[in-house]
């Protein structure tokens, strides 16, 4: 193998591509740093950041390590330097290193060195090093002595590690404060040095008194150095150091609000609206309705647009937060004046109607937050008054189709979306709007309206059938160009229509999408046009879709994938077509149904690959079926009251056995098994929620909604057959209180309701068990079959990827082969892992903890007494550890007294950052063999000798008396 082949490994695998062995690509790199040609040494060291991603385990991070400090130490100024870059770019990995001091021996020599470049390239390898070494004394007076060097480039490169290990070790920021300090206020120091030496009073936040003395010398440098740029770094390190402290923020927003005043120069006011910005966003809550006001006569009276613009996002930030309350609360001993009359208000009016696009579209988002989150009273005209600017605003952007632009409606849009959320009653009129703005408006333009209409009417029903004609006319006339704009188009409107009909689609709109589809529509349009119907449950447009692509995919697991959906969709378009009170057509219907999740099913096995598995879709589906089969054994349980009554002694069974449920006969046992099994399928549902970390929230509420209408079936079979007396509805109570968030989950929660309210009549009314029940129980199967099911982002898409790969050690050397430990001794299993992260990490949430659970259990026992004892689980272990840079380690001291073959499981999940724990996986199974420890046994052979001796000596007795 060459240096290419290891680089051609170390790359992003492809599918079907053999992984190499860590430790042949840790070979193939040493072999290209043991090279004569610098050109290759180059290459390898630069390729061990993807060595590192790909093997990110201690044992071979720290070997490679070493060797790059071998490197270090050797080689170049050029291979240092490549070197440092590679220790930069895998600072996460650095704590994995286990030899660090003799790392740390090998990088340090070179400090010794004549040459000043190969000092500056060790001082910044030591700072980049800082996390790791923080209270290395060694590197802590090489930083000092650097600090006084004559050359500029080992300076600089002191001042980088000073501020590193400045960050890291309180006892070096305390030690180094007062020759910073000196160097400052010396004369001999230039001014360019000085601003570069500033920066590092930021860090000296480990105490109060060491922020206190920092803080002091830096307010009488802005008064000595009034020059621009030292004022500019100056204020910036203040700011830096009060947001690192905390406790100096109210006065740090003081002292900014007081430059933005007072000073006359265009460069400070703008830093100071920058640093605003970064308080408003760390500590909105420290922010008196003093320092807004003194904010908002600032906005007013300024004449630059682009400082306008800077306060205006300011107040922007401020205004989603805590602080606006706070502004508009009365102070004690005054009364408040009315909103409309507040500086506030007036910059946000003022700023609506603004020239500047990005100054209105902050102007908007000021008005509907202080809408949402104040009190209701006296803000009647206020909500008028964001809903004209927001119109304007938008009739103004719509037909602009230059990026400011559509950065603006997308402002806009985004602040109309939460203001309808919080007064649902201005959404009629809104939406109408936005409807007639499509007909004018850009096609970017369009698609960003699109988007703002389908989140309105996703969160409240306010799209109706009366607006699908324009919806429908509006797809007739969109354009025939293949244009990138053009396909996100056809993919919006498409998405507004599906929201907008409220049962299914009729035959003339689905014409419609069809000729506009095969007139101008790519392959991957169309997809996503079929993805989204079937998340809006409009099946059969998806089938069809679903179908006409097929046959133009190049890989036959994507034949597989669409074919797979085609039939999930003719399987629930089968139960669209529902009757009330139809019973055997519903049993022909979910006949019908199974029949194509079955050959979906298969496909969908087919289309599985070792690096997208689809396990979510498959568990989802194979869930989907067995509560399909559920609810047609249910519907066949009910109509076995009228095929197989009870028998007529049945009355004198149930008045001797004292069990009422005898009246009815066989019902009673198969009804029992039924609510059963539906408890059963809700706890699988329980348990797909609890694997799917990376799903979003839409796919959680979507298996939860499944999940709830499984308990409601069981709960319903309780309430009407098995126990009424006993059976109660507060446990569902709640579903009314529930906010709704899709149209799915307003068609599920109203079955439910109704269901409800139904069975609770019932059940006052009629003694158990009549035809009545049975027909109330077939009924609630039917309504929720009629409801569409929704296939949510997750089964189509990942937007996040988060994975654990765990080691264990000791491990087997080959895979099967039991790791031996004597049982009067204990194992030590240590437990290591990493976290392994897609494109988007903590999308929708991230890990906090991990919760390893080790457990043993006895497989076969050794010894004279082969039985296994009943309990055979020999240990249970369970600890949380939190993973630092995606890295975590534990160890566990496990007991085999017992002699014999054990399987030790270790099962890993995750806790959120909100408590909950998702069982993720992975789970790594290894094997120990307990052995008799050589003392025990010796005794043993002794003994069994002696009684062996024994046993013969008493033979020879008895025979010389024979």
């Amino acid at each position: 193998m060459s240096l290419s082949t290891a680089r051609s490994f170390l790359s992003e695998a492809g599918y079907g591509e053999q992984e190499l062995d860590a430790n042949s690509a840790l070979m193939e790199l040493d072999k290209g740093l043991r090279s004569c040609k610098l050109g290759e040494q180059c290459e390898a060291v630069v390729l061990f950041p993807k060595l590192f991603q790909k093997y990110p385990f201690p044992i071979l991070i720290n070997s490679a390590f070493l060797k790059l400090a071998d490197i270090f130490r050797l080689g170049n100024n050029f291979l240092r330097l490549c070197v440092l870059k590679v220790t930069q770019q895998s600072e996460k990995h650095l704590e994995k290193i286990l030899n660090v001091d003799e790392f740390v021996k090998r990088v340090f020599s070179v400090i010794h060195s004549n040459d000043p470049v190969a000092r500056a390239i060790t001082l910044r390898m030591l700072g980049s090093l800082a996390s790791i070494i923080p209270e290395r004394k060694n590197a802590h007076h090489s930083i000092r002595q650097s600090l006084d060097s004559h050359d500029n480039v080992e300076v600089e490169a002191a001042i980088f590690a000073a501020a590193s290990f400045s960050s890291q070790s309180k006892d070096f920021a305390a030690g180094i404060c007062n020759k910073i300090s000196e160097m400052i206020q010396g004369l001999d120091t230039p001014v360019d040095l000085k601003l570069k030496l500033i920066p590092m009073l930021q860090y000296m936040h480990h105490d109060a008194a060491l922020a206190s003395r920092s803080r002091e010398l830096l307010q009488e440098l802005v008064s000595s150095y009034p020059s621009t740029p030292m004022v500019i770094v100056t204020l910036h390190t203040f700011t830096q150091l009060a947001t690192s402290s905390l406790i100096e923020i109210p006065k740090q927003i003081q002292l900014l609000l007081q430059y933005l005043k007072d000073d006359p120069r265009k460069a400070v006011k703008r830093l100071a609206v920058q640093d605003l910005k970064l308080l408003a966003k760390k500590a909105p809550h420290m922010w008196t309705k003093k320092n807004i006001q003194t904010l908002c006569e600032c906005a007013l009276s300024t004449p630059y647009n682009s400082l306008k613009l800077g306060m205006v996002s300011v107040l922007s930030t401020l205004s989603g937060t805590i602080a606006i309350k706070q502004y508009f609360s009365p102070t004690a001993g005054e009364s408040s004046p009315a909103p409309h009359l507040t500086d506030l208000v007036k910059l946000a009016q003022e700023c609506c109607y603004h020239s500047n696009l990005a100054v209105a579209a902050h102007g908007i988002t000021v008005l509907a937050n202080i809408a949402i989150s104040c009190p209701e009273k006296d803000f009647v005209q206020l909500e008028q008054d964001t809903v004209l600017g927001m119109e304007s605003l938008l009739l103004l952007c719509s037909q602009d189709s230059s990026t400011s632009a559509q950065a603006t409606l997308k402002t806009a849009l985004a602040s109309l979306v939460q203001m309808l959320k919080g007064r649902p009653h201005l959404s009629q009129s809104c939406v109408e709007f936005l409807l007639a703005q499509l007909h004018y408006a850009c096609d970017a333009a369009r698609i960003l309206i699109c988007h703002a209409l389908a989140a309105i009417a996703t969160q409240l029903p306010v799209l109706g059938e009366s607006m699908l004609g324009d919806l429908v006319e509006l797809y007739r006339s969109a354009g025939n160009t293949s244009s990138e704009k053009q396909q996100e188009l056809l993919v919006s409107l498409a998405t507004v229509v599906f929201v907008a009909s409220q049962s299914s689609l009729g035959a003339e709109v689905k014409t419609v999408i069809r000729q506009q589809l095969e007139a101008s529509a790519n392959g991957w349009t169309v997809y996503r046009i079929a993805r989204q119907a079937s998340r809006m449950g409009c099946h059969e447009l998806s089938s069809e879709l679903y179908q006409s692509l097929r046959t133009r995919v190049a890989s036959e697991h994507f034949y597989f994938w669409l074919n797979s959906l085609m039939e999930f969709s003719l399987a629930e378009r089968c139960l669209s077509g529902l009757e009330d009170k139809d019973y055997s057509g519903a049993m022909g219907a979910i006949t019908e149904a199974l029949k194509s999740y079955q050959k979906g099913f298969a496909s969908l096995t087919a289309a599985s690959t070792p690096l997208s598995p689809l396990a979510f879709q498959c568990e989802f589906i194979k869930l989907r079926m067995d509560t399909l089969q559920a609810l047609a054994q249910l519907i066949c349980t009910c109509n076995s009251l009228k095929t197989s009554p009870p028998p007529a002694i049945a009355t004198t069974i149930a008045l001797t056995s004292g069990n009422e449920l005898q009246r009815c006969g066989r019902i009673s046992l198969q009804m029992k098994l039924s609510m059963d099994e539906f408890r059963s399928l809700a706890g699988r549902y329980a348990d797909l929620y609890q694997s799917s970390f990376d799903a979003d929230s839409a796919t959680l509420r979507n298996v939860e909604l499944q999940q709830q209408s499984c308990l409601l079936i069981s709960y319903v079979i309780e309430a009407l057959i098995l126990e009424p007396q006993t059976a109660s509805f507060q446990d569902f109570g709640t579903l009314g209180s529930v906010q709704a968030e899709s149209k799915y989950e307003r068609r599920m929660m109203g079955v439910f309701n109704l269901v409800l309210e139904e069975v609770e009549s019932l059940s006052r009314k009629h003694p158990p068990v009549s035809y009545l029940h049975t027909g109330c129980l077939c009924d609630a199967v039917i309504a929720l079959l009629k409801v569409p099911l929704s296939f949510q982002r997750y089964f189509f898409q990942k937007l996040q990827s988060t994975s654990i790969k765990l080691a264990l050690s000791p491990s087997p050397r080959t895979p099967n082969e039991p790791i031996p430990v004597q049982n009067n001794q204990h194992l030590t299993l240590k437990v290591e892992g990493v976290v392994q992260h897609g494109s988007t990490p903590g999308l929708f949430r991230k890990i906090q903890s991990v919760c390893l659970n080790v457990s043993s259990t006895l497989q076969a026992k050794s010894g004279p007494d082969f039985k296994i004892p009943l309990d055979t689980k020999t240990n249970e272990i369970e600890q949380r550890v939190e993973p630092h840079n995606d890295y975590f380690s534990t160890q566990f001291l496990l007991n085999f007294s017992i002699l014999g073959s054990h399987s030790v499981t270790v099962e890993a999940s995750v806790v959120d950052d909100s408590g909950v724990e998702w069982k993720t996986g992975p789970k790594s199974v290894v094997t120990v063999k307990s052995l008799e420890d050589p003392y025990s046994q010796q005794l043993r052979h002794q003994l069994q000798q002696q009684q062996a001796g024994a046993q013969a000596a008493l033979r020879n007795v008895s025979n010389r008396f024979q």
